[in-house]
């Protein structure tokens, strides 16, 4: 059954997501050659637990970190590692926070200094098919209509969408249903309905789209060692249209988009 969420229910994700959003804004400053995934994670604790807020992963089914850290041919679930990034890496920063009882989710991909061009498409075709997701969730369109958007931008641009992870509804808990596939026809699938939230994640390869993962029972990755890339957004079904829980505030879109040296990781 999809839950659907009352408006002060959506104020509260809305702070649960705006924390997510705002972290994920101050992770994406520090990226940079020479800092390790694993100091990132430190800094998202922190600012989580400043925030009166609990990491929605750590414990997760024994998940051992705050993020989900994933770097190049890692789709998704990658473990935070002291290992440094390097000029040319990519890395996917996937968080969840616990904010008075509702969780936040979301998800961005960040180059690590200057990348080849068709990396840069890579990131530039995956964020704009989250973005046609998005105009998907309209009061009485259908579930499949989401992922179908997905494949239909990433595939025209010679990417391919991962099928073993998908994007969930989500709210009191972190993963609730539907299940929702970055692929498909459409017409399929729920009726969409005001209050309905949903995380939609597309997880986007520069190669074939099948996956494996790691020994270490989280990591996945691309099978044939190319890039992937994810970006996530929460957002609810209103009678106005999509409301992006998980947006950047202006003045932290202002920062991204922005041309400016990354400032420093805090060791210690």
């Amino acid at each position: 059954m999809i839950t659907r969420k009352s408006a002060p229910e959506l104020e509260l994700m809305r702070a649960a997501n705006g924390l997510v959003a705002s972290v994920l804004a101050a992770l994406r400053r520090l990226v940079a050659p020479g800092v390790s995934t694993l100091e990132l994670d430190a800094v998202a604790e922190r600012q989580v637990l400043e925030a009166g807020a609990v990491p929605a992963f750590k414990g997760y089914h024994g998940y051992p970190a705050t993020l989900c850290a994933s770097v190049n041919d890692a789709v998704v679930h990658g473990i935070p590692s002291a290992t440094p990034l390097v000029e040319g890496d990519i890395v996917s920063i996937d968080m969840g926070v616990v904010l008075d009882g509702f969780y936040g989710d979301s998800a961005i991909t960040v180059p690590v200094g200057q990348v080849p061009d068709r990396t840069t498409d890579l990131l530039r075709v995956t964020r704009e098919s989250l973005d046609l997701a998005i105009e998907q969730m309209r009061v009485g369109g259908h579930v499949s209509d989401i992922g179908h958007a997905v494949q239909r931008h990433v595939e025209a641009n010679g990417f391919a969408v991962v099928r073993e992870f998908v994007g969930h509804g989500i709210g009191a808990t972190l993963h609730e249903e539907p299940q929702i596939p970055n692929y498909g026809e459409p017409g399929r699938g729920p009726v969409l309905a005001s209050g309905m939230v949903f995380a939609i994640e597309p997880m986007v390869t520069m190669g074939a789209p099948a996956v494996k993962v790691l020994d270490d029972r989280w990591t996945a990755v691309t099978r044939d060692g190319s890039l992937a890339a994810h970006f996530e957004h929460t957002v609810a079904v209103t009678d106005s249209g999509p409301r992006v829980l998980s947006q950047m505030s202006a003045r932290d879109t202002a920062v991204e988009t922005a041309s400016r040296e990354p400032a420093s990781v805090p060791h210690g």
